[in-house]
């Protein structure tokens, strides 16, 4: 079994990479609430970000069936009982990095400690409720800021290949989860016919998307032309240069793990191997042409299924 600084740095990269990825969902949702549109619209974007975020008889259960912006954000920003929201991730990932205060180094236990400190004197100001969208930027930056940090200060040991891990295997399967509640809430809507004013909400839309996972940039320099739902799905899920696709998060996850594999856990690493051949080559028309929801569900599947292996290799203690 591995050491606790292993484990506790797994689980601490996984919660900061969650509070991240959260901010992330939740800022697209808040940017493209504030397009043009029907409060029907509206109303689908936050109730399937509760949903692909499996946290709807959750939310319904403290605030009723009424899904409204303000219920929403306040549950998966400050609502410690929810452990999705931002407020829980960051104490978790705070307090896994506190049980192993004494093998981190001293700038990353102050990073930690320090977003943690900070987050609870934004709240307590205000600050989110004045401007969602730069606190949602503050909440990327310290994510950007820790890992920096441990990839800059800590010793490139077998911890350290878990916290990589923990890392990439969040992030594939949050972005899997921003996918899919963004297609499959309009998938009828955008692969249509589509009229000028129609195509000039999607630009902001999609545009919005892609802001969402650092992508705009990123887009126009790979493809050069309009933003389409197609491409946009291609570069998130088959570009292996797009930080954070599928296909550069599973890459992550396989070389880490390779590092750490041992006799017990080559079914894992096959399994892993697997699942970034099918990502490696795929062609995004064949994925669309079975149906992008079902593709996404099938990886989120295969991407738990691949965390529960991983802890049970090396994480949990044998009984």
């Amino acid at each position: 079994m591995l050491s606790r600084t292993a484990d506790h740095l797994f689980w601490m990269s996984r919660y900061t990479e969650r509070a991240e990825n959260t901010a992330r969902m939740l800022d697209v949702n808040y940017q493209t609430s504030l397009l043009p549109q029907s409060a029907a619209v509206a109303q689908v974007g936050w109730e399937g970000l509760l949903v692909i975020s499996e946290l709807l008889p959750t939310y319904t259960k403290k605030y009723g069936k009424e899904i409204t912006p303000r219920n929403v954000l306040d549950f998966m920003v400050r609502d410690e009982a929810n452990p999705s929201s931002i407020a829980a991730c960051l104490k978790a990932a705070r307090e896994n990095a506190r049980a192993v205060r004494g093998a981190l180094t001293t700038e990353f236990w102050e990073t930690q400690n320090q977003t943690w400190l900070e987050l609870g004197r934004m709240l307590k100001a205000k600050n989110f409720e004045r401007d969602p969208s730069e606190f949602f930027e503050w909440v990327k930056f310290r994510s950007h800021l820790s890992r920096g940090v441990a990839i800059g200060t800590m010793l490139q040991d077998e911890a350290f290949h878990f916290y990589r891990m923990g890392t990439f295997l969040e992030r594939a399967d949050n972005t899997a989860r921003l996918l899919d509640v963004k297609f499959h809430a309009v998938h009828s809507d955008f692969f249509g016919a589509a009229s000028e004013l129609d195509q000039e909400y999607d630009f902001y839309h999609w545009s919005a998307i892609l802001r969402s996972v650092s992508g705009f940039e990123v887009y126009r320099k790979v493809y050069r032309d309009v933003i389409t739902p197609e491409r946009v799905a291609e570069l998130l899920i088959l570009r292996a240069d797009m930080p954070r696709s599928l296909a550069a998060s599973l890459n992550e996850v396989v070389n880490n793990l390779a590092v750490v594999s041992n006799e017990h856990s080559s079914e894992t690493l096959r399994r892993a191997g697997k699942l970034k051949a099918d990502l490696q080559y795929a062609r995004i028309d064949e994925i669309l042409s079975t149906g992008l929801h079902a593709y996404l569900t099938q990886f989120l599947d295969r991407v738990n299924e691949l965390g529960g292996r991983i802890s049970q290799d090396f994480l949990v203690p044998s009984h």
